[in-house]
Parts: structure tokens; C-alpha cells; sequence
């Protein structure tokens, strides 16, 4: 079995809230057996205020995380994805690029934070936050056996349609 980490890249539409969170939060708790990226099909121009302050709050170091393109991962000289992880519906029904390695795909589901108020804006972020934590938590729980192949097709499947309010 290799000693590679498994990389790992979330992708979202503008790569700006759930995309971001879950890079960060698979960085930070994934040790040294994941390698987490993220990428939108139409990124913003930077990460949302909301998610870099969560991710801040749980101890990631969230200096150098921008919003970006998902083709920054399509050239030959970008790291070799292991699994892609789709985190909004709109980027799950994209049609997505022809990754390098052709690694397996899993749709992880979560509402766009949203709200009229701050309050209510960091409220549904923070329950986003909740709900990410727990995948990764199931995610970074897996045996190293079942992190590859068809055992990791359906371990990512499975975690995605875990239950997690």
C-alpha cells in the first residue's frame, strides 16, 4: 500500500463557501493520509469572509486559500486527484473536465449558506460548517484499505448520503 496521501478535491460552483470549508477542514483533520484541494467551475473572486472565520475558529491557518478555477487542476503538472467530491448540485450536474489519473467522483450534498441578516448568515453557515465536519470526520474514520479503488468509490458514496443534520 502507498504512503501517498489521498488527494482529495472539492469542487463547488464559485468555490467560495462549502468547497472552501471542506478543504480546510480535511486539511486540518485528515493528517498526513489526505491531501485536500478545491475548485469551482465559475469561481468568485475570494473565499467567503463566513467560512475563512470558521475555518479560522476550528485552528485551520486559512493564509494563501483563494477561490479558483476547477481547470487549475487539469494540467500536467497539477497534483494527481484521487477522488472528487462535488459539495453543491450545480457543480454535480456540470459537466467537469477530463481530470489527469481519471480519479472516482462522489456528490457530498449541502444547502447554500444563505440569510437576510449577518446573524442569519453566520447561523447557516455554521450548521454548513457542522454538517462538513461530520463527512470528513466519516471520511478521515476510514480504515487505509478501504481508501482505494471501489472500496473508496463506495465509502465517498456512502458518506455522501449520510445523514448529517
Amino acid at each position: 500500500m502507498s504512503n501517498s496521501p489521498i488527494n482529495v478535491l472539492f469542487l463547488c460552483t464559485a468555490n467560495s463557501a462549502r468547497s472552501i470549508m471542506s478543504e480546510g477542514l480535511l486539511n486540518l483533520l485528515g493528517g498526513d493520509r489526505f491531501r485536500a484541494f478545491s475548485a469551482g467551475s465559475k469561481p468568485g473572486t475570494q473565499p467567503n469572509p463566513h467560512a475563512m472565520a470558521l475555518l479560522q475558529q476550528a485552528g485551520f491557518d486559512t493564509a494563501g486559500m483563494y477561490s479558483k478555477s476547477w481547470h487549475a487542476f487539469e494540467g500536467a503538472d497539477a497534483p494527481q486527484m484521487d477522488l472528487i467530491i462535488t459539495v453543491c448540485g450545480n457543480a454535480a450536474n456540470e459537466v467537469c473536465p477530463v481530470w489527469p489519473g481519471h480519479p472516482v467522483s462522489a456528490h457530498w450534498g449541502y444547502e447554500d449558506p444563505h440569510g437576510d441578516t449577518e446573524a442569519e448568515k453566520r447561523a447557516s453557515f455554521e450548521k454548513i460548517f457542522l454538517q462538513i465536519r461530520r463527512r470528513i470526520d466519516a471520511l478521515v474514520a476510514l480504515p487505509d484499505q478501504a481508501l482505494h479503488g471501489a472500496a473508496l468509490v463506495q465509502a465517498a458514496r456512502d458518506i455522501g448520503a449520510l445523514e448529517v443534520d
